[in-house]
């Protein structure tokens, strides 16, 4: 599904730029930090219109609409800062898109749910909300207040659980009911519930960037215990088991990854060889390899847990592409380049080191972006793009 701007863009009035700055200001940076608009990539009239009306509906309002489009074209125009370098390839996707209902609320983190439906965390607007992908049909759900949820998962019998990353706690949205149960973290010091998965057992995993902890929450006795890790600033991020059930941990503020023991939460931690290494997301594959990516380097990781090998590859977009969600297929890894515009989504292929690219749509432009990714049980890909409110499911062809 190709996406492309206009080849014959709207025409830009002229008009003083101190007035459209103002009101960008008054009207979008409430929202988001300018530097948003200053790193984009640029559009023109009829871009700038179509991404902003993905945050706030100006549409009664034209008299503000129109000096904040022209102003934004004026300043703003297209630009190649960011650009990055496309590899091409025999693989074929497609994207298939929804728009999510409230806009500006930074959607994010979709997953696929037992019955086929997929569930996101609308961040922004303290909600999660639910895709029926065959008839499109989209519902939304209000958390209790100040969640602002930072990721969703599931349970084995299909209810939805969500990270209050905001006020502390690990949320339940019962499928059946729709009643929402919270469970505050047992230490004041536990603030930020981020990402989370369960393992077989139907045990909780979670992480706590900011508060440099990891979680693990029972269900059935709603017993929640907390460790820190070995190292001050790790901000543990991504979290994924492995096939014997063992939590492994990315690192977003060292150059680590940590093995947790699933039965004492004992921390074992991996330090990969630059300093200045650090990880958003890992994932791993059937093989048992931990596959990471090295975001600041600008680098795709394996760690083999078997002899303690560490291989790494430059993303085809170099040292700024700053690689953040990643997920493995049939032992193909998939991530994406988030300092790119337009954000790319990468394919690797391990057996021949080959790397394959693409722009990722969102709508009528190009802009970013996704920080997680996950399969779905048909083998396809579920990502987002948060700055457009959109959930992507990438079609990959068999």
């Amino acid at each position: 599904m190709a996406v492309t701007q206009t080849s014959n863009p709207t025409s830009v009035d002229v008009i003083p730029k101190s007035q459209g700055k103002i009101l960008v200001e008054q009207y979008c940076t409430t929202c988001h930090s300018m530097k948003l608009i200053t790193n984009s990539s640029g559009y023109d009239v009829d871009g700038w219109q179509a991404l902003t009306k993905t945050m706030i509906d100006l549409s009664d309002h034209v008299e503000i609409a129109q000096p904040i489009f022209n102003y934004l074209a004026q300043t703003y125009a297209p630009n190649s800062r960011r650009s990055p370098t496309f590899i091409p390839g025999d693989t074929t996707i497609s994207f298939t898109e929804w728009q999510t209902p409230t806009l500006g609320q930074r959607s994010r983190d979709p997953i696929e749910a037992a019955d086929g439906t997929f569930w996101w965390a609308g961040q922004r607007a303290n909600l999660i909300g639910q895709i029926n992908p065959t008839s499109g049909d989209m519902k939304e759900y209000l958390l209790p207040a100040n969640a602002m949820p930072h990721t969703v998962t599931t349970d084995s019998v299909g209810n939805i659980w969500y990270t209050g990353n905001k006020n502390g706690t690990v949320g339940k949205l019962d499928i059946k009911t729709k009643k929402i149960t919270e469970y505050k973290m047992p230490d004041k010091n536990a603030k930020d519930p981020h990402s989370a998965i369960f393992d077989d057992k139907g045990i909780l995993w979670f992480t706590l960037q900011h508060s440099n902890m990891i979680g693990r929450l029972n269900p059935i006795t709603e017993e929640i215990k907390l460790v820190t890790m070995n190292s001050p600033n790790s901000k543990p991020y991504g979290i994924k088991i492995d096939k014997n059930g063992t939590p492994w941990v990315a690192c977003n503020g060292s150059n680590c990854l940590v093995k947790v023991d699933p039965t004492t939460m004992e921390l074992t931690e991996i330090k990969l060889p630059n300093e200045a290494t650090r990880v958003r997301r890992l994932d791993i594959a059937d093989n048992g390899m931990i596959w990471y990516v090295n975001s600041s380097q600008g680098r795709l990781g394996r760690y083999n847990p078997k002899d303690g090998e560490i291989k790494e590859w430059a993303s085809p977009s170099g040292n700024a592409s700053h690689p953040y969600a990643i997920a493995v297929i049939d032992n193909i890894v998939w991530y994406n380049e988030s300092g790119m515009r337009p954000d790319t989504l990468v394919r690797f292929d391990p057996t021949t080191e080959k790397f394959q690219s693409w722009a990722i749509p969102s709508g009528n432009v190009y802009a970013g972006i996704i920080r997680h990714m996950r399969p779905t049980r048909d083998g396809n890909l579920l990502i987002h793009q948060s700055s457009t409110n959109k959930i992507i499911k990438v079609n990959i062809e068999k």
